[in-house]
C-alpha cells in the first residue's frame, strides 16, 4: 500500500526535475546571464512551394517582426536571466552571415529542418552585441505527409502538405547549443507546425460528387487573416498576441524555464549587465535601487545579577534585514 502512495509521488517528482537543456540545467544557469533574441528569420530557400512565394515571404518577414517582441518579453518575465535583448538588424542580412547549412531531420517521428551555424560569425555577433549567448528563431517551409480531415470529421484525406514550421536554438559563444526546439528532452516530445499552407477542398469534392478532395494552397490573404487572429483569454475576450505566434513563444518558453534558486554557483551582477541596453527598443528606465539601511549594531549581551533560585536570563537581539540588490529587467515596448 505504501508503495502504491510513494508511486504518484516519484513520478511527479521525476516530471518536475525533467531537463529540457542539452548541458545541465545549473550550468545553463551559470553560463547564459546575458542572453540576446536574434530578429526572427525565414529562410527563403527552404521547402516553400506556395505559387506566391514572393508575396508569402514578404507577409511572414513582417509578422515576423511586428510580434518577436513577445518572446523577449516573455523570457524575461521567468525572471531566470540577468538580461533578454532583443537585438536590432535586417534578419535576411544577418541569417546570410550566420547560416552554415540546413538538414531535414526526422527524429523521434518528428520531421523538422535542423540548422548549423558558422562558429566565427556567432562568436563575433555574441561578442559584438556583449552576450552570454543568443537565442535563434527560423521559419521554414516543410512538406510532409499528413492526414486531414474534414470539418465534419466524416472525410479524410492522406496526402502530402506544404508547411510553414518554426524552430529554435539557444547557441554560445563557443558554437555549442545549449537549448533546440524542437526539444527531444521531452518524455513525449511534440512539435506543431506554424501554418499550413495547404488544404483539401471537401466542399469542392462533395460539389462535383468526386471521392477525392483537391489539396490547394490557401490565399495569401487567407494566410494574413490567420496571422492576425488574436489569443482569447479564458473570457473570450482578444488580447494582443497573436494565436499563431504566441503558441509557438509559449511552448518554447514553457521548455525553457528552470529553478534558479538551484544555482549553486550564484555570482553578482556582471558590470555589463547593468549598462546593457536593448539594441531595438527604447530603453526605460530602470527603477531606482533601493538604498541598504545601516546595518543594526547589537550592543554586548546583558546579564542579570546572579540571584538565588534565578538562571541568568540573556536579552535576545533581533538581526535587521537588509534589502537585496536586486535588478529587474527592464520592460520591452514594441516598436
Amino acid at each position: 500500500m505504501r508503495r502504491l502512495v510513494l508511486l504518484p509521488l516519484l513520478l511527479l517528482f521525476l516530471g518536475c526535475s525533467q531537463n529540457h537543456f542539452n548541458v545541465p540545467a545549473e550550468n545553463f544557469a551559470s553560463r547564459v546571464k546575458m542572453l540576446g533574441v536574434a530578429p526572427i528569420f525565414i529562410d527563403d530557400d527552404s521547402d516553400i512551394k506556395h505559387p506566391q512565394k514572393e508575396q508569402l515571404i514578404a507577409l511572414v518577414t513582417e509578422a515576423n517582426h511586428t510580434y518577436e517582441y513577445q518572446l523577449a518579453r516573455k523570457l524575461k518575465e521567468t525572471g531566470n536571466y540577468f538580461s533578454v535583448s532583443l537585438l536590432d538588424g535586417d534578419p535576411r542580412m544577418i541569417f546570410s552571415s550566420l547560416f552554415f547549412r540546413r538538414e531535414k531531420r526526422d527524429d523521434a517521428s518528428i520531421q523538422y529542418n535542423k540548422y548549423f551555424w558558422k562558429n566565427d560569425e556567432i562568436q563575433k555577433y555574441i561578442h559584438k552585441n556583449n552576450l552570454d549567448a543568443v537565442m535563434l528563431i527560423v521559419v521554414s517551409g516543410l512538406s510532409k505527409t499528413d492526414k486531414i480531415y474534414s470539418n465534419t470529421m466524416l472525410s479524410s484525406l492522406t496526402s502530402e502538405y506544404n508547411y510553414l514550421i518554426m524552430t529554435a536554438q539557444i547557441v554560445d559563444a563557443n558554437g555549442t547549443v545549449l537549448w533546440e526546439y524542437p526539444n527531444f528532452r521531452s518524455r513525449l516530445p511534440t512539435f506543431q507546425p506554424m501554418i499550413a499552407l495547404q488544404y483539401p477542398d471537401f466542399n469542392e469534392a462533395e460539389a462535383n460528387i468526386s471521392e477525392k478532395a483537391e489539396v490547394k494552397f490557401k490565399t495569401i490573404d487567407g494566410i494574413k487573416r490567420r496571422f492576425n487572429e488574436k489569443q482569447k483569454d479564458l473570457l473570450r475576450r482578444e488580447t494582443k498576441e497573436a494565436e499563431v505566434y504566441v503558441s509557438q513563444f509559449d511552448e518554447m518558453v514553457s521548455l525553457l524555464k528552470f529553478d534558479s534558486s538551484k544555482d549553486p554557483k550564484k555570482t553578482p551582477v556582471p558590470e555589463k549587465a547593468r549598462t546593457t541596453v536593448d539594441q531595438s527598443r527604447p530603453a526605460a528606465a530602470l527603477p531606482a535601487t533601493p538604498q541598504s539601511k545601516p546595518a543594526v549594531v547589537s550592543g554586548p549581551v546583558v546579564e542579570t545579577p546572579a540571584v538565588k533560585a534565578m538562571e541568568p536570563k540573556i536579552l535576545p537581539v533581533e538581526a535587521t534585514g537588509v534589502p537585496s540588490d536586486e535588478i529587474v529587467p527592464a520592460a520591452d515596448q514594441p516598436k
